[in-house]
């Protein structure tokens, strides 16, 4: 292989970076502080930037040195993976116009303002249009990455790498029977538990105390990233020792920023044990938002929803918030795993969370497929609702606008949220499988853990595909086992 070649797609590569990675520092600022008359110029500079990015992902410069460094292979296997991923990322990108990832990033950017005042003022029609320049866009992009089945195919393989709408249906279909019952049960179980079990008076400056604390146990590295509050939390990687974790306060429930700040955590736990020198390379990123997800849920639910974690941290909770002095451990788990049907996805308990993926896996590929129009999403999104929940959202805020992700073109996404909890469970009960991970488990000392989701995911990066990685990592793919098994043995079963 040409190892010139090889080197100067590398530079290349990492050149994109600098500019992804700047407009991702762009995009945090405007997520947690950037004024409101400031956000078309914002929107410019970001579209100028995803425009200057692609176009050096397309240039002659880039498939030269691409073309040279494939021809002779590598039995290096990190090379030859990068190889496969920077093929898949190039066909793809060469396929879109650079006026097209302008605009696209333009309007979403928009977009984002445009669901805020509707959320706001629980009224879609003022989303609408914008949703309808998105959405346009995203059936473009369709067409032109092309697709076997149908269109969320195209979209669903820029964030779950090898899958296929179909593979996704069948798996949600096969467990959907399921999920349902077991959050109906659960729900069920849960009523004897009061619902303000744990409100009590939690100041935002402690709730700040408790959450660096616990963060910091689980192995996030505070001189490589921060904690901000913004209204929709989310993670950002700004670089190699950048990462960004975000949560929301309510001084009535310092659960919502806590499990906030751990799901977000394990977002950047992740990010952080990626190869640092690998950065800006496919063996420097993460695989998949299925796999990203996967380690999100694991650490919020798995870990901080569990006995161990509370019998370590609830003395040091209750000595910081002494309205929780009251409860006992149980009686305050139960309050944490207390299941109840909610409107708001984010605020969903483990039972009920994936009734609203489903929903979203739905009305998104009818959006899609033209089986839908954008004046009928409310109407459509509180009948499918119905059917899940047994009710009916009370306004739109509560219902079709209460995720920011289709503002930000992030349609094709929400799949990867239920993908990601298969994965968690699945990748869990292989780690405590290992007696040493078992047994620190069990103590809430979660540095074994950390360590081996270090070793079989994050230090992969992309080297293998999300299902590749989920053979190498657990013995199978993706299935719902291990997932309806932590379900039901947390919700459904006495003592």
């Amino acid at each position: 292989m040409s190892t010139n070649a090889y080197q100067s797609l590398c530079e290349l590569a990492r050149e994109r970076a600098l500019i992804s990675t700047t407009a991702s520092v762009l995009g945090w600022d405007q997520e947690t502080r950037l004024p409101a008359a400031a956000l078309d110029y914002r929107a410019s500079q970001l579209a100028w930037l995803s425009g200057k990015a692609h176009d050096l992902a397309t240039s002659p410069s880039w498939l030269k040195a691409l073309e040279e460094a494939e021809s002779d292979g590598s039995e290096d296997p990190v090379i030859a993976a990068n190889l496969r991923e920077f093929r898949h990322q190039f066909d793809r990108a060469s396929k879109l116009p650079t006026e097209l990832v302008e605009r696209s990033t333009r309007i979403s950017s928009r977009g984002k303002a445009a669901w805020v005042e509707a959320r706001g003022k629980s009224n879609f029609s003022i989303f609408a249009p914008a949703l309808e320049d998105l959405l346009d866009i995203a059936r473009q992009k369709a067409e032109l990455w092309g697709y076997e089945g149908e269109p969320y195919d195209a979209l669903l393989e820029e964030y779950e790498r090898g899958s296929s709408t179909a593979e996704v249906a069948a798996l949600f279909e096969g467990f959907r029977e399921a999920i349902i019952d077991t959050a109906r049960e659960a729900v069920e179980n849960s009523k004897a538990t009061p619902a303000d079990l744990l409100d009590g008076n939690y100041p935002v400056e402690d709730q700040k105390i408790l959450n660096r604390e616990i963060a910091e146990s689980l192995g996030f590295d505070f001189e490589a990233g921060r904690i901000d509050t913004v209204t929709h939390p989310f993670c950002t990687h700004l670089g190699p020792n950048d990462t960004r974790l975000t949560t929301r306060y309510d001084e009535g429930d310092f659960l919502s920023s806590l499990f906030g700040v751990m799901h977000e955590a394990g977002h950047g736990l992740y990010d952080q044990g990626l190869a640092k020198d690998q950065h800006g390379l496919p063996s420097g990123q993460a695989v998949s938002l299925g796999i990203h997800e996967s380690q999100s849920r694991l650490w919020e639910n798995h870990v901080g929803r569990a006995r161990p974690f509370w019998e370590k941290w609830l003395p040091r909770a209750a000595e910081i918030f002494p309205d929780l002095r009251r409860l006992s451990l149980d009686e305050f788990l139960r309050g944490v795993n207390r299941a109840k049907y909610s409107c708001i996805r984010v605020e969903a308990d483990e039972a009920t969370y994936d009734l609203h993926i489903l929903l979203r896996f739905s009305i998104e590929r009818r959006l899609l497929n033209r089986e839908l129009e954008i004046a009928d999403v409310p109407g459509a999104w509180n009948d499918e609702f119905e059917g899940l929940f047994g009710f009916r959202p009370p306004d739109d805020a509560n219902g079709c606008l209460q995720d920011i992700h289709w503002s930000m073109g992030g349609l094709g996404y929400f799949s990867t949220y239920s993908i990601g909890n298969l994965n968690s469970a699945q990748l869990y009960t292989a780690a405590t499988d290992d007696r040493d991970v078992a047994s620190a488990c069990s103590r809430a000392d979660y540095l074994p853990l950390l360590r081996w989701m270090q070793d079989k995911v994050h230090s992969r990066g992309s080297t293998l595909l999300p299902q590749d990685l989920m053979e190498s990592a657990t013995g199978k793919r993706t299935d719902h086992n291990a997932y309806l098994t932590h379900l039901r043995a947390r919700f459904c079963q006495e003592g």
